[in-house]
């Protein structure tokens, strides 16, 4: 199974494929969508658009995983960041790409088995788990990895769930 995670943003968004096979998680690509600040918001989702779209086409993941957005007291940011998830989304469904969305709890939980824990801990354990020399740069892109390393647990869990209900 080929998981592509997102970390959305309009400003960065992160991006990490990774394989799993069988219990082995191998990073495939990872990096960043980086826009300009100053460019005008609907030029900035277009470059983001294009750019989730031409990744998706090159590395063919079976799947989408994407962080849920957080609300915190920044709603202009909230609202673009939305909009940016959107247009991520939106390549996933043209391409019949299924997609699941993970709250930052949920993804903390699941790669370090600890809700609460903190950004660090969450990047070594991208860095154990994926066997990486560094942890990867930009944050975003380390959360985006976590975000495909926790979907990579999750859908295990859920086939199986959904095989026993069979």
């Amino acid at each position: 199974m080929r998981v592509l995670g997102i970390d959305p943003g309009i400003a960065i968004a992160g991006f990490g494929f990774i394989d799993k096979v069988g219990h082995k998680l191998t990073p495939v690509q990872y990096g960043c969508i980086q826009t300009a600040a100053g460019t005008p918001s609907q030029e900035r989702l277009l470059q983001v658009y294009d750019s989730a779209a031409a990744l998706m086409d090159k590395y063919k993941p079976d799947c989408v995983a994407i962080e849920k957005l957080f609300f915190n007291r920044n709603v202009t940011t909230a609202f673009d960041v939305g909009q940016a998830r959107g247009v991520i989304i939106l390549a996933a469904a043209q391409r019949g790409l299924p997609v699941s969305e993970y709250t930052p709890l949920q993804v903390k939980q699941s790669v370090v088995g600890y809700g609460k824990a903190e950004k660090r801990q969450v990047q070594e354990m991208v860095k154990m788990f994926l066997r990486l020399s560094a942890i990867p740069k930009p944050d975003d892109v380390a959360d985006a990895l976590a975000v495909a390393i926790c979907h990579a647990h999750t859908a295990v869990m859920a086939q199986k769930i959904n095989e026993v209900r069979r």
